[in-house]
């Protein structure tokens, strides 16, 4: 089956609207948001009537592109088994899967050598590579990171980092933790690219760099980088980088692991099962040999989630094919719109590791004096209809060193034990990207407004540890 049936399923697709024709009535178009399901869904106000949803929350899930939803239809009649039949369905859907292996490479512009693996989510992927270190290898990975990156490694010799407060504290203290390392054998660093917390772009370049010169290999968890900004494995040269398709508009349970690939040929598979193993024989003593891949299918055994994997191909696409220069443009002028109007509110706390002039993503965190964390984003919701996040954000010692508390207190992912207006060692967070209309941003800077300075319209209680509309 050749590439260009795989072509002509992808032009079978209902056509989205243009990033061109979304524009037409804008000035500039970059000014224009990415068409995404959702962005025209009605919500109940308890204060009564509908408005349109406000997803502010991309950091967690982003909406799925159009364009991604309208691929998936037209390939979903012709789904089959990927490596496994001889039919036409089986055979278009296994070039679908490579072909999506290739454009993936290609956005995240790797290296010749370098190896693409589909997993379930970045999670999983720095699970996988987990599973894959060498022997005494050491690990270093700074508190600051999203649970799926500083968790994978408790099975190794890892060392936690402290929160750096400038992008030069942190290479200094990658350099000093490398060079102190005993015994000098091999090493991984994992760092995040933008934080999942502040938004804040970490120096990947810069500690990649660091890595290299102390003898060491560095993973990119770039899950909340990689839908706002490009990536380039052989500019910031790091050895693998890992994301999630859910937040790249691609919601279908598909993530992505992708660099060296000597290690993970060394490697017992991940998995063991089908698509995994190469050769399977019985031995004269009853037992089992087995030869496994040493390409990716070496870790992907099972059947694979092809759709999952063609979104996030055609997520990818949709972003090159639109430019990343007009999204990033696009979303600065948001990020300014939310700091702009927080920082008019006394009340408001901004969380930020490296400071205002920081280099950012769409995603912003915040405390609001006086009231608890749930019960602001509870009331944004339900007498605004704008859905944003409030918790730890799953980086519990980085939010608990951001709100200057413990960073080694306990906390939970949701919403604390706290009844309305008590504090909470918990904060909010909005997030938005390409899919963000600049009506819902205006709206949130509106609401945060209005409830710090007349409070809540209606009565809230806790329910199961969240902050709920009474009835």
């Amino acid at each position: 089956m050749s590439a260009s049936s795989v072509a002509t399923v992808a032009a079978t697709s209902a056509a989205a609207p243009s990033v061109d024709a979304c524009a037409a009535e804008c000035a500039d178009p970059c000014c224009a948001p990415l068409p995404v399901l959702g962005r025209d869904v009605a919500v109940p106000l308890v204060t009564g009537g509908e408005v349109t949803y406000a997803a502010l929350d991309y950091a967690a899930s982003a909406p799925a592109l159009q364009r991604v939803w309208d691929d998936v239809a037209a390939y979903a009649p012709y789904y089959g088994s990927v490596h496994r039949g001889a039919g036409y369905l089986s055979q278009l859907s296994t070039d679908l899967f490579e072909n999506s292996r290739v454009t993936v490479h290609e956005f995240l512009d790797c290296r010749d050598s370098d190896q693409v693996v589909f997993t379930r989510s970045t999670t999983d992927s720095l699970n996988l590579l987990a599973a894959v270190l060498p022997a005494d290898c050491q690990v270093f990975v700074f508190e600051t990171e999203h649970h799926a990156s500083l968790l994978p490694w408790q099975d190794a010799n890892v060392t936690y980092l402290n929160a750096p407060r400038t992008p030069a504290q942190a290479v200094e203290t990658l350099e000093r933790a490398l060079a102190d390392r005993d015994p000098y054998g091999p090493a991984l660093v994992c760092v995040t690219g933008a934080s999942n917390v502040t938004g804040e772009i970490w120096p990947v370049a810069e500690l990649a760099a660091a890595a290299h010169a102390h003898g060491a290999r560095i993973v990119l968890d770039a899950a909340q980088l990689a839908p706002h900004h490009p990536v380039s494995v052989k500019e910031l040269d790091v050895d693998w980088v890992a994301f999630s398709g859910h937040k790249l508009y691609a919601p279908f349970g598909s993530g992505v692991l992708a660099g060296r690939a000597d290690w993970l040929q060394a490697a017992e598979p991940y998995l063991a099962g089908g698509g995994a193993s190469k050769k399977v024989a019985r031995r004269a003593d009853g037992g089992v040999d087995v030869e496994w891949h040493t390409t990716a299918a070496r870790h992907e055994a099972g059947s694979p989630n092809v759709i999952g994997v063609y979104s996030i191909a055609s997520a990818c696409k949709a972003l090159t094919e639109a430019g990343f220069d007009n999204l990033v443009q696009r979303e600065q002028a948001l990020v300014r719109t939310v700091r702009a109007g927080l920082a008019e509110v006394p009340a408001v706390k901004v969380l930020s590791l490296f400071g205002d002039d920081a280099p950012r993503v769409g995603v912003i965190s915040f405390v609001v004096e006086g009231w608890n964390s749930s019960h602001f984003a509870a009331a944004l919701s339900a007498e605004y209809g704008i859905g944003v996040r409030d918790g730890l954000f799953c980086a519990h010692p980085l939010v608990r060193t951001l709100l200057g508390s413990d960073p080694q207190d306990p906390g939970e992912c949701g919403a604390p034990e706290a009844e309305p207006g008590e504090r909470s060692l918990n904060a909010i967070r909005v997030s938005f990207g390409a899919g963000t209309p600049d009506e819902h941003v205006e709206r949130f800077v509106r609401a945060v407004k209005e409830l710090v300075a007349n409070g809540a319209q209606w009565n809230y209680r806790t329910e199961g540890g969240r902050c709920v509309p009474a009835v």
